[in-house]
């Protein structure tokens, strides 16, 4: 019960820490290219990767290993990335957050497919409310946005979910911060290529706001977050740990409110208090761990 309790405690900071990722992604598309910025955070984050995995004397992976990895590397240092950060550039990261409700589904999907786990039919069930009424909410605020940018999120989540799932499998056999460090050592070298051939002909007139927006999703986003994040889904399941980022919309509604001056409705209070009654009823009826 308590690797089952720590899962889900590291989880919540994961999904915390997550919860900045469009907004500050969505700040920083405002002045910085897409391809730049993705191939900017992930090499960022590959370095110091690269020094952790160094100080800390880790074995390299097997041949097996490095194929799951190549998944994960796909799924949250380029696809998600780069996809968010094209389609943040065609709507808000209000209406970003509409598909974000949608994670955790395709979370529990994947950990279905590759980690093998058989959630019971109840768990479904209020996987299914919790996906539905972040749906529901995000849909009744009017947002607006270009079919391609929808289209764009919706890909991200398909490729974010398999990340999530293939890395807290391989959590199980290298840990948490080897995982995503080995992944970011991986794409290092594609990340260096991707920076250095889109690097902005005008750095000097980027602001503040977009460099410190450059450094949370390098940092954060996508090297400390996943820390927390896999080693939550290793204990205590991704499917069920999962549901957290069912909090992860109105987490980050709440962020763009504050750094993007959007208007946070009652509404959202309600439906956060439903979706939190959802994660409980997932998380009582997830398998032991």
């Amino acid at each position: 019960m308590g690797r089952t309790s720590n899962g889900w405690r590291n989880g919540f900071i994961g999904m915390l820490i997550f919860s900045g990722s469009l907004p500050a992604t969505r700040i920083a598309v405002l002045e910085l290219e897409p391809l730049f910025l993705t191939g900017a955070r992930g090499a960022l984050a590959g370095l110091l990767a690269l020094c952790a995995l160094v100080l800390m004397r880790q074995q390299r992976p097997t041949r097996r290993q490095w194929h799951s990895l190549a998944l994960v590397a796909l799924g949250v240092v380029l696809g998600f990335p780069l996809l968010t950060a094209l389609a943040l550039q065609q709507m808000t990261s209000a209406h970003a957050m509409v598909f974000m409700g949608m994670l955790p589904l395709s979370t529990a999907v994947f950990g279905v497919l590759r980690g093998g786990e058989r959630p019971q039919a109840s768990f479904w069930c209020f996987s299914l409310l919790g996906s539905a009424l972040v749906m529901a909410f995000a849909l009744s605020q009017g947002l607006g946005a270009a079919w391609r940018g929808d289209l764009l999120m919706l890909l991200a989540i398909a490729v974010c979910g398999l990340g999530y799932a293939e890395g807290a499998r391989l959590s199980r056999e290298l840990g948490g911060w080897q995982v995503i460090c080995w992944a970011l050592v991986l794409s290092l070298p594609a990340m260096l290529l991707l920076a250095g051939l889109r690097w902005p002909a005008n750095l000097g007139n980027v602001g503040a706001a977009a460099w410190l927006g450059l450094a949370y999703v390098s940092v954060f986003s996508m090297l400390i977050g996943f820390v927390f994040w896999y080693r939550g889904l290793a204990q205590g399941g991704i499917a069920a740990v999962g549901q957290l980022q069912l909090l992860q919309p109105f987490f980050g509604l709440a962020l763009a409110a504050g750094l993007l001056h959007e208007a946070v409705s009652p509404g959202m209070v309600g439906v956060t208090l439903a979706v939190i009654g959802c994660v409980a009823g997932a998380r009582h009826f997830a398998p032991a761990r």
